[in-house]
Formats: C-alpha cells, structure tokens, sequence
C-alpha cells in the first residue's frame, strides 16, 4: 500500500483534472444504478403490473423521500399518461427516459476515462523524467554493477505498468465500490430479504479470489526482473554484434537468449494461469448467487405474490450490476500485486543514493589559478588498492604525462580528478579546495576529456562538437573542428556538419571520431584537458593527425596525459612512472633515460615492439 500511495501522490500536480476523473467517474456509478432501476417500471408497464393511482402523492421533505412515496409519484403518472394519452404514449415516455438515461451513462464514462487519460500521461511523462534524471544523476560505477538493459526495462516498462495499474485502480476503487453502494440501497429498498441472499456470497467469492492470487506478485516480480535480463541480452548483442560475428559465436548467444525466453514463458504461463482462474472462479460463485435469487425470488413472484415481475426482473439485473463490479475488484487485487512488483523494482533506482552527491553548501567554481594537487590519495575498488598514498602536484599550464603498466592507476586518477569515483583516502585539491567541497557541474565545467574509446551520440556531427550547447555558434564549431584536423573531412560529407554519425559514431573510422572528440574538447575551451590513451587504437597515419591536433589543445593548458604510446609524451613537462599504484620514477623524457630505469626499459620494448 505505500508503493501505492507514493505514486499515486504524483498525480498532485494535477488535482483538477484527477478531480474531474473522480466526479465523473461517480455520475457514471449513480446512472449505472438508474439504468437498471429504470428497467422496473417499464417492466410493469409492459406487463400490466402497474398499480393504478388516480391521486398525485403528497410531497414528504427531502427528508422523508421514501421507496413508498417514489413508488406512488412514479404509478400516478404512468396512470395519468395511461389515461389521457394512452398506454403507447406511456411506453414512449419510459423508452425515451431509458435512452436518456443510458446516454449519461455513457457520456459520463466517456468523460471519466478521457480525463484519467490525460491525469495518466501526465503522471507517466513525470515518472520518466524523474527516473531519467535519477539516471544521469547517479555515479557511474553503479551501472558497472547494473545490467543496462535491466535499467532500462525499469526507466519503460516497469514505469508504463505502474503508472497505468496504479491509477487505473484508483478509479476502479472509486467507482466500482459506489456502482455496489448505489446498487445495495436500490436493492435493499426493493426486496431486503433477497439482499441478504447476495451478501452471503460476496465474502466468499473474495476469500477464494485471494487464496488464487497469493503467488501472483512473486512471480510477476520474477518475470520483470527476467525482462531487464532480457533486454540486456540484446543491448549487449547489438553492441558487441562485431566480436560475435568474428568469434561465430550466434549459435550461443542465440541459444542463450532461447533459455531467458522458455524462463519467461514459464512464469508468464503459471501467473496467466492464476490470473485465469480468478475470472470464471468469480463468475461460478455469481451464477450460484443468481440461481439463490431466481429460487427465492421466484417464489416472491409466483407463490407469495409480494413482488410483481417487472420489479423482480430489474432485481435481478441490478443484482448483477453487483456481481460485475465486484469481480473487476477481485481482479484488482491481481493487478495490484503485479503493479506493487514493478513499482519496487522502479523505487530501488529512484531511492538509490548517490555517494558522490554535492554538499549542501558546496562551492561554485568558475576558474583555474593555480595547481591541481593529488595528496596522499588511497583508492580500492574492491578490496585490493589500485592506488596508495599518491601524492603530485600539476602546475598550472604544465603538461603532466603518466605512464605505466595495465592496472597500475594511470586511469584511475583521471576517473578520481572529475569525481566519478571518490578517493578513499587523501584528498584532491584544485587551488587549495578539496574537490569534494566543490559543485561538481561547475568542476567538470573546468575540464576537458578525451578518451580512448572517442563516444559519439547519434546526431549531427555539429551537435556533437557543440554538446550541452543550447544554441551552437556554428563559426566557433568550425574553428573547433580546424584545430582538431576534422574540417577537411566533415566538408567532404554531402551534409557536412549536420551529418549524422550514426549509433556511437559508426559512421566515421575511428580517427575520425577522434577528431571530432577533440574538437569537442576544444569547442569546450576548459583550462584543464584530461587525455587518457587517446591516440593507443589509432592507425600510424590517424595518430599524426590526431597528435597534431592534441599539441594544438594542450597549447596554453594545464594537461593530465595518460599515455600508451610513449612517442606522443616526449615533450611533456614531467613523465610521472606508476607501478601499483605507485610512483616509481618522475621527470622530463632525457631525465628518465640517462636514469636508465622502468621508463627506458618501456621505452625500448614499445621500440622492439615497432
């Protein structure tokens, strides 16, 4: 129930229509009612039952309205139009009110669906843009723990689930429980013995729809969670379709995404046949109350003479405006269980704390003035540190090269100076101030990154240079991509600049999406550029263009330069040597050679390596 209630307070913002829903949802209760209550007196008519009353009743109050008195005003009429107009007339008037009735009904249930359309998709458009935000706003290592396509099923099918069940079943636990209220009074005016009859079926038919349905929301949970694993099957196919082809690996994916599916359809069936089982369950227990109603009733008619046809026939059908509204509740009860699993799987993301979420007072920083320090930093990701006690400093507008063995922490600092991950150990200072007191969009607003594995968005090659811009100064673009040797290039393309890349940029090589990486960083403008082995995955003639383009970027920046190649570092300002997770040398490229020591050694074996 506090799943239920937590999402269902996102329809706040839209009370006035939720409002509407509500009321028109009630007119359609109160005229569902009438529509069956109307069929008695037409019954009567049609069979001649209609006691005759030749005096109008007198009025009692609104507070004595009574069966009595609306039976005598009701019979005083039919024998009125009976008398001067004719039975014909008085037929009409009857069919005329039953149209006019039943088309209430129904402009009202119009009305009633058509506004909790709109309160739907307004509360879904909410959800979404909650859960995206909640999406990007959390670290990026939670998704190295997440299947992507789990995420996603959450961020889409889940939400759709919860959004549409939820609030459906709002105005099911609105209208449907005044469709029997309204039903019982009439009913309970009518004949209170024969009322008695159906409540003793009602509880019954609940307590056997619950035993039903007790497993409905474990296996619901299962088949969601199924789902995600689905879809990540495929996110992971489509992205690594290259490897899986060249590998002639089809057979095993294929067969792997078959057993997700034969799981699906297991669970799916067993919960179907649950869900199954409820309606006709529901539907028995209602003909066995009907068949009560026709035994005593019947005997009310045709024996005891207590009760005329035509008010027995609209009995029954007003008592079976009961049975319908109460077998929609039971189903309920399943929808719910199946909603209430989707909405658990949605609140694990959107009340996922973010560790590295900025202090309530955290600092604006808007420039770079002097150094970027790393002091006595320890950092593990799991349980073994990658790195321990590392200390160095980056003047302003120094080029810092580091260089390494895999897994000796080169990308690990990169990863800690823009707070994707945070230190465990130590502190990072950017001009004195710890980092983790800084904002972190405005941090990051100070630095450029260009990685390895260059990410392009499936968009225009303009867009891709201008990210997050708004509006795009397409001259400043231009001066961005001729910096970073792409402008040649883009213009051989029939659409230059508003050509599409395609999905991650594959329809460009791979020093093309480089280029268009750097001149990103460029189009950026930030005083401090991160490089972390971008030219390693680079042709020989790729990686001259793209160095060049790097040299022109680090001009006048401070620069942090992971480097594979070490050809491309030569010129930095200090070499900085790891080896698990620690420095083991440091200085200019001549310091290190006549050092004779870990960086010539990687030296001459990238030159056997050539």
């Amino acid at each position: 129930m506090n799943n239920f209630k937590r999402f269902v307070s996102y329809a706040n913002p839209y009370k006035f229509t939720a409002f509407l829903g509500i009321f028109f949802n009630i007119l359609y209760a109160l005229f569902t009612t009438l529509s069956y209550v109307i069929l008695m007196p037409t019954l009567d008519v049609l069979f001649g039952d209609t006691e005759r009353v030749s005096t109008e009743p007198t009025y009692p109050g609104i507070n004595n309205l009574s069966k009595d008195y609306l039976q005598d005003y009701l019979n005083y009429h039919v024998t009125y139009t009976n008398e001067v107009f004719g039975e014909e007339r008085t037929l009409m008037y009857l069919i005329v009110t039953i149209i006019s009735v039943f088309l209430l009904k129904n402009i009202f249930a119009y009305l009633g669906k058509i506004t909790m359309a709109f309160l739907k998709n307004n509360v879904l458009k909410d959800l979404r843009n909650e859960i995206y935000s909640k999406i990007i706003s959390l670290p990026i290592f939670f998704y190295s723990e997440k299947r992507k396509g789990d995420i996603i099923a959450r961020a889409t099918g889940d939400i759709g689930t919860v959004n549409s069940t939820y609030l459906d079943l709002v105005i099911t636990y609105i209208r449907e429980p005044l469709n029997i209220v309204f039903t019982l009074f009439v009913m309970f005016k009518v004949s209170w013995q024969l009322t008695l009859v159906m409540f003793g079926f009602i509880p019954l038919s609940g307590f056997i729809i619950s035993l039903i349905s007790k497993k409905i929301k474990q296996q619901s949970k299962e088949i969601f969670a199924k789902g995600g694993n689905l879809l990540g099957i495929i996110e992971e196919t489509i992205g690594g379709l290259k490897i899986i082809k060249a590998f002639t690996s089809e057979l095993f994916f294929d067969k792997k995404y078959r057993q997700e599916t034969e799981e699906i359809r297991k669970l799916s069936n067993q919960m179907s046949a649950r869900q199954s089982l409820a309606s006709p369950v529901s539907e028995f227990l209602g003909v066995v109350s009907i068949s009560s109603l026709l035994w005593f009733g019947g005997k009310m008619v045709l024996i005891d003479q207590v009760m005329t046809g035509g008010v027995f026939i609209g009995f029954m059908a007003s008592a079976y405006n009961i049975l319908t509204p109460a077998k929609t509740l039971s189903k309920a009860n399943n929808a719910i269980k199946v909603a209430n699993s989707a909405a658990e799987r949605v609140i694990e993301v959107l009340d996922t704390e973010n560790p590295l979420a900025d202090q309530d007072n955290a600092k604006e920083i808007d420039r770079f003035n002097f150094e970027i320090e790393f002091k006595n930093i320890s950092f593990k990701y799991d349980e073994q540190y990658v790195l321990k006690n590392f200390s160095l400093k980056i003047p302003k507008g120094k080029k810092v090269a580091l260089v390494g063995q895999s897994g000796s922490g080169k990308s690990t600092l990169a990863n800690l100076i823009t707070r994707f991950w945070d230190v465990n150990e130590g502190e990072i200072l950017i001009d004195g101030i710890n980092i983790k007191e800084l904002n972190s969009s405005s941090l990051r607003k100070l630095m450029g990154i260009v990685t390895q594995d260059s990410i392009l968005f499936n968009d225009s090659i303009k867009n891709n240079i201008a990210l997050g811009e708004s509006t795009e100064d397409l001259d400043k673009i231009k001066e961005a991509a001729k910096t970073a040797n792409a402008h040649d290039f883009i213009e051989d393309f029939p659409y230059k600049y508003d050509t599409a890349v395609g999905d991650r940029g594959g329809m460009l090589s791979g020093g093309q999406r480089q280029r268009v990486s750097i001149a990103r960083a460029i189009y950026k403008n930030p005083p401090i550029m991160i490089f972390d082995e971008a030219t390693s995955a680079l042709d020989t003639e790729s990686e001259k263009l793209v160095q060049d383009a790097l040299e022109k970027l680090m001009t006048n920046r401070t620069s942090l330069v992971i480097a594979h190649r070490l050809s491309t570092i030569q010129n930095a300002d200090t070499i900085v040597v790891l080896k698990k997770g620690k420095i083991v040398e440091q200085g200019t490229h001549e310091q290190l050679i006549a050092a004779n020591g870990n960086y010539k050694k990687l030296v001459e074996l990238q030159s056997l390596e050539g």
